[in-house]
């Protein structure tokens, strides 16, 4: 698959998180610069809100509100190669860990929901999706560096900041996203370039795997050296997940089938669906600092609230 690529704007630090507004507008965060953004349809970048640490993945609430993840100021930015891209480090002389915020999309009023779940502190909240009953699914991803790695996991909760749940245990996770029919949740895990699916049970419940270790089943591990970012789903099911080091979004077919769609920047981080068809794709190409808009060949699945 080939895509005609518009560039939306550049210029940014490392941008994440994309949403696309009912007004046309994108909502975004850019990590490195520790902000909340929108992108208007006229290409006029505005700040929504000062999120300090490392604001990372958004969604809209029922209440019209955006969630934010924020990863704590887990990674520092260095420049990296000829070009000069702009790649995360294991860096982190500013962390203290991460939490949820709700931001007032009218006032910019920041509110932080979550920052620990059973006396220990959150790692590094990366991505979220609401289901229908309007809580939400968020990725809390681990930490690894040349000695060690902690774990992260899949987290459940509500938008009144009084209830927390741990679903599952599991190494890196970073994308979440939820099948058409709202009983299954999908996590990429970063490092292992796998694709995991997850059987709802009940609010903040999943099935485990079949064999010890196994958050859930397996739908595809990708080839090679290939990290796996933040994902969006497809309204046929087909899970979209913006893939590391070989540059581009990875379609994870729901027959472990895959296709690599190629995106000119290393750090191809994450991607929204929007439009009347649902078939406009914006995508964050985090390491160049740029937001390109593309036409995608099928509808996305269209999230729960809007604003």
């Amino acid at each position: 698959m080939s895509l005609k690529l518009e560039e939306m704007c550049s210029g940014l630090g490392f941008p994440e998180g994309p949403v696309a507004m009912d007004d046309g507008s994108l909502l975004f965060v850019d990590i490195k610069e520790q902000t909340l953004l929108r992108l208007s349809e006229d290409g006029k970048v505005s700040v929504v809100a000062e999120i300090p640490g490392g604001p990372n993945g958004i969604a809209i609430g029922p209440d019209g509100a955006a969630y934010v993840c924020n990863n704590g100021g887990v990674y520092s930015f260095v420049p990296y190669g000829p070009e000069q891209i702009t790649v995360p480090a294991p860096i982190r002389p500013n962390y203290k860990g991460g939490s949820v915020h709700r931001v007032d999309l009218d006032t910019g009023e920041v509110t932080q929901l979550y920052d620990s779940y059973d006396g220990k502190r959150l790692i590094a909240p990366d991505d979220i999706v609401f289901d229908t009953s309007g809580g939400f699914w968020f990725t809390d991803t681990g930490i690894q560096d040349e000695e060690s790695t902690r774990y992260g996991g899949l987290y459940y909760a509500t938008i009144d900041g009084k209830s927390l749940t741990k679903a599952a245990t599991i190494p890196m996770p970073n994308g979440v996203g939820l099948s058409p029919d709202g009983k299954t949740v999908y996590v990429s895990d970063t490092v292992y370039g796998r694709l995991w699916a997850m059987e709802i049970t009940a609010p903040g419940k999943v099935k485990p795997g079949p064999l010890p270790g196994m958050p859930g089943n397996v739908v595809q591990t990708l080839p090679g050296y290939q990290w796996l970012d933040s994902l969006k789903v497809e309204k046929d099911g087909r899970v979209c997940v913006g893939t590391l080091f070989t540059g581009g979004i990875t379609v994870f077919n729901l027959d472990g089938t895959t296709e690599h769609v190629e995106i000119p920047d290393l750090f191809t981080t994450n991607m929204c669906f929007g439009g009347s068809d649902m078939r406009d794709l914006w995508i964050t190409a985090s390491s160049t600092g740029k937001i390109y808009k593309t036409r995608w060949p099928r509808p996305g699945l269209k999230l729960v609230y809007s604003a």
